[in-house]
């Protein structure tokens, strides 16, 4: 697919030149004789470095780390919702189309919420495992949930699938792709081909899904 210019600047300079702003949209500069064919001649030799330094912005985005104040949003299986702080109320942090948390809980509101996501995440990843390993055959020995900050998900040698918390917050699609591919792993221990076509059988949109987690993946978290 061309590269879009976003903004073209006409100037008395010689060459022209590439400006990739902050929000990854492309600004080019270019003199004034130049013509249209020159500068997108231009733009398709410099195709590798635009998308290479449009993905070093997208790791460089800051999501700011949660402050647990009122109309701040929360992911839950792909969607957004609202934060109200409420007063004192057991649990310190309850959700029913929203979330409500004790004012005088707020200082505690990571761990609030953290523990409210394993345990989320431990039924809805149990769920999901049990309801594709009867579909596929598979037999995995039991699921735990993590809190790991690298791996969505793994699988060890004696059956063991382990998911860690924060894939909760991903759509259920998503999470859908991780389960089977860690289900996969009962019998494909690697990363073959052979693997990721038993992979492409059980889930035959995970590549859609994967682009989703590495796009997305750095917006399941709390900080």
């Amino acid at each position: 697919m061309p590269i879009q210019i976003d903004k073209l600047v006409r100037a008395k300079r010689r060459t022209i030149a590439l400006i990739l702003e902050r929000d990854g949209s492309l600004t080019v500069r270019a003199p004034k004789r130049a013509t249209l064919l020159d500068i997108h001649g231009f733009i398709t030799e410099k195709t590798d470095w635009i998308l290479r330094s449009r993905e070093k912005l997208k790791a460089m985005v800051i999501h700011p780390k949660k402050e647990y104040v009122d109309g701040e949003r929360f992911l839950f299986l792909g969607y957004e919702y609202e934060l109200r702080l409420v007063p004192p109320q057991r649990p310190a942090l309850k959700f029913d189309g929203g979330f409500t948390l004790s004012a005088s809980a707020r200082e505690r509101g990571e761990v609030a919420f953290t523990k409210w996501y394993k345990t989320q995440a431990s039924t809805v990843f149990t769920e999901r495992v049990q309801f594709y390993a009867t579909q596929h055959g598979f037999e995995p020995k039991q699921v735990k949930v993590n809190s790991a900050k690298t791996r969505w998900g793994s699988c060890t040698s004696s059956g063991t699938i382990n998911f860690t918390w924060r894939l909760v917050m991903a759509p259920l699609e998503v999470i859908d792709y991780v389960v089977l591919h860690e289900l996969a792993h009962l019998k494909v221990k690697n990363h073959s081909p052979h693997f990721w076509k038993l992979v492409e059988s059980l889930c035959p949109d995970f590549k859609r899904q994967r682009k989703w987690l590495k796009e997305n993946g750095k917006k399941l978290n709390l900080v």
